[in-house]
Parts: structure tokens; sequence; C-alpha cells
């Protein structure tokens, strides 16, 4: 299509001077006392020379006038190029861990380029690779002077704060991030993350809100997050003379997360002490349903603490039906046989769950407790408490962060600091027991030989 606009530019050309040639003429120009004479094709000629002269020697005059600017422009360009070319270079520096080198390309970025604040990140990360923190922070501040590098500057503000765990510092200046950009996930999940480690739970839980709808935390976790959180809003209103309000909290950390037994325990002994049992027997019930565990075996004992030792079996025996082929359950009918003198109903229990793989220190010190207890077979006791160290551990509270261990359940690792990451599991560590607990060193030889119910607590775990 380019040939067909020079191709109509000739034409008409080609036209013009046919209609000049087939209309001849003349001109004459008198001017200061000069005549000149001459045909109109030669006249137009010379017009069009004269304006091509005209136009040659004024762009040369705008050359000459303009080349000190235009060489100014190329070197400020060249010096640009350069510049992005050392920022460049000092951030593949500050990947490949080489301090010197980042540093060396900081300084000259910085010297090429008229616009600091894309130095100033280079410049921090130089300072940080170096080991220089005070040097870091202050490019970090730096940039919070500028609207174009200041989220920039508190996120590096907001690492250095975590990373020498001032988690004050780190919760305002991601409080000023967040207002800065409300959407930004990373923003988001950190914030939470400090206000729960704050234990500021109403804020981390309207946080959590926000992070859920701007998909910063993953579903499943939120889900167990904001469980977590009903769960300690209720013992913090419960604290503060809520009751009801505590009731209210408790049974949606229950029905978002049926399995959470600090949950399912706070639940039911809240309505207990609301004098209703049956609906804190249910909700024991339902929750030994989803995960047995001893601490509901502990509030369901609770719910008649002064019952004699066989009705304790039957109830027990209503509790271990929500879950009966759990080894949980056996260890709950066996600790309320041997209670109640039942040795042919506890050994029927544990002995299924006796298995090398199966026999964790609890069941070996039930097995102990029971040998001693119907036989007076110390030697069998013994050999069952000498078990005890080679044996698999018992489910525990284990940090998903840091499998860091805790007798019970916290909001907080109380190893790591981590939020909610405690789970009911065993550990990956084999527990190192002593060979003779309390419980166990009641009846060996030379001691009574029925054990109080309270020693058959201490041997399964039951406080």
């Amino acid at each position: 299509m380019r040939p067909i606009p020079t191709l109509i530019i000739a034409a008409l050309l080609i036209a013009a001077a046919v209609f000049i040639a087939d209309r001849p003429g003349a001109v004459s120009i008198v001017w200061q006392g000069w005549r000149i004479d001459t045909s109109v094709a030669v006249m137009v000629l010379a017009v069009i020379l004269a304006a091509l002269a005209v136009s040659f020697f004024w762009g040369l005059i705008r050359r000459i006038i303009a080349g000190p600017r235009a060489f100014s422009r190329r070197r400020r360009e060249k010096r640009r190029q350069e510049g992005y070319r050392a920022l460049t270079q000092g951030m593949v520096a500050v990947a490949a861990g080489d301090p010197e080198e980042a540093q060396r390309q900081a300084r000259k970025a910085d010297v090429l380029l008229a616009e600091p604040p894309l130095t100033l990140l280079l410049s921090a990360q130089a300072a940080q690779l170096n080991g220089d923190e005070d040097a870091a922070r202050k490019y970090f501040t730096a940039m919070l002077n500028r609207p174009e590098t200041e989220f920039l500057g508190l996120r590096g503000l907001i690492t250095q704060a975590l990373r020498e765990g001032d988690r004050a510092t780190a919760l305002r200046l991601t409080e000023r991030a967040r207002a800065l950009r409300p959407r930004t996930q990373w923003v988001l999940a950190s914030l939470f993350d400090l206000q729960a480690r704050e234990r500021r739970w109403d804020d981390a839980q309207e946080t959590l809100v926000e992070c859920i709808k701007r998909k910063a935390i993953p579903a499943t976790i939120a889900r167990r997050h904001n469980a977590a959180l009903f769960h300690l809003r209720s013992l913090a209103a419960d604290a503060e003379g809520r009751p009801r309000e505590a009731l209210q909290l408790a049974a949606r950390a229950v029905s978002l997360m049926p399995d959470f037994i600090p949950a399912v325990r706070r639940h039911a002994e809240l309505l207990q002490r609301e004098g209703r049992a049956r609906q804190a027997a249910k909700a024991l019930e339902t929750g030994w349903r989803h995960l047995p565990h001893p601490a509901l075996v502990e509030a369901w004992n609770a719910l008649e603490p002064h019952e004699a030792p066989l009705q304790r079996v039957r109830r027990m025996e209503r509790l271990a039906a929500a879950n009966p082929s759990h080894p949980e359950s056996r260890l709950a009918l066996a600790g309320a046989a041997l209670a109640a003198q039942l040795w042919g109903e506890a050994r029927r229990q544990l002995e299924p769950i006796t298995a090398e793989e199966l026999a964790t220190p609890r069941v070996c010190r039930l097995m102990a407790v029971l040998e001693q207890s119907e036989h007076g077979n110390h030697e069998a006791a013994r050999r069952w408490l000498e078990r005890v160290s080679t044996a698999p551990p018992d489910p525990t509270w284990v940090c998903g962060e840091c499998s860091g261990e805790a007798n019970a359940w916290d909001a907080l690792c109380p190893h790591c600091g981590a939020f909610d990451t405690l789970e009911w599991k065993r550990p990956a560590r084999a527990a190192a027991f002593a060979l003779e607990p309390p419980a166990a060193r009641l009846a060996l030889p030379g001691e009574a030989s029925h054990l109080p119910p309270a020693a058959v607590d201490a041997a399964t775990g039951q406080s």
C-alpha cells in the first residue's frame, strides 16, 4: 500500500508540468533598475529551488543552535542507561550474595541516576547483605518520605523489626502499611499474625475476616483460626463476667471446628454451669465422635463428680459408644473399670491395644496397674513399666511450625510463639519416660495391691 501515495504525488507533479508546458508564457521582474525576463516554467523551477535552499539552510541553522542541547540530552540518556545497568547489576549481586559488588553498583547507580528513590532499595539491601542493619534502617526510613517508595520502605522496616523481635514496632508499621494498601495480601496476613501474637483477639478476628475476603490465608487454616479466636474470646468474655456471651462464642467455635477439643470442653463446661447438664453431655458425645481426647473424659467425669465407680463405668460406656473403635475409648473404659475394680473388663479393653505399635506409655502404665491390682504380679507390672521408655509416644499437643510439644493447648506455641499451631497428634520423636512413674510406684512389692482412683487417673494421663 505504501507505493500508492508516491504514485499519486508523481502523477500530480507530471500533470502540473504538462499543464505549464501546454500554456507557455513570459514573466518579467523589475526591481531596483534590474529587469529579468524569463518563461513561466523557469520561474516555477527557480521558486522551487529557492524554497529548497531556504529549507536546507534553515535546518542547518537549527541544528547548530540546538546542538549543545541535543548533546546534553544524549549525555543524560547515556548516564541514565548506565545507571539502570548498574541498578540491575546491583540487584543481581544482592541475589548472588555479593555485598561488595552490590554496594559498588549501588554507589554507581546513585551517582548516575538523578532519581534517588530508584537506588534507595538497592542501597538498603546491600547494607543488609553486608550486615549493616543501621545503614539499612536509614535507607528504609528515607524511603518513607517519598510517596512512591513509602510502602517499600515500610516493608523493609517491618522485616527488620520482626527479625529483631520488636513486635510492637512491626505491628505499628504494618497498620500504616495497611492504611496505604488495604488489599495487599501479605500486609493483611502479617497484621493478623501480629495482632494474634499480641493477644488482641477482637482485632485479629476483624482482620481475619478481611484476610478471608482477600484470600490472604488459605480457607482451611482461616476456618481453624476463626474457631480458635471465638474460643479465646469466649474465655475473655467469661473472665469479664459475661457468661451468656461466653456461651454463644463457645458454641460458634464448636460449630466451625467440631474436633477443636479446647472449645468442645469449654462449651460443655459453660452449659453445665448454666444447669444444662443434658446438653453438656450431648456436646461432649459429639466432640468424642469427632476426636476422642483425655480432656473430654475429665469434662465427662465432672458432670457427675460424686457418682459411684460402677455408675461411672456405665456412664463411660455411653461416651465411648460415640467412637467405640478408637484407642482413647478403650483407655477411658479401662481407666473407669480399674477404678471400679472390674479387672476383667479392664483387661478386655486393654489387650487389643497392647501390640507393639499401639502400646503407648499410657497403655503400659495401665497394664502395670492391672497386673499388680488383679494378680499382685509385681514382675509382670515391672516388665510393663520397662516398656514405657521404648513405647511409641502418646499423642500430645505438637506445634506445626517448630514441632515443639506442650502439655496443654494454648493460643500461642510456648516455644516459637506462633498462633494456633498446636495440634493433637503423636510427636515424631520417641518420648522419654521414667521407668517408675509415681502412679505405678504406689503398687510395687511390699505395698498395697489396690490402687486408688487417683492413681488410675495418673496412669491414664487424666487429672
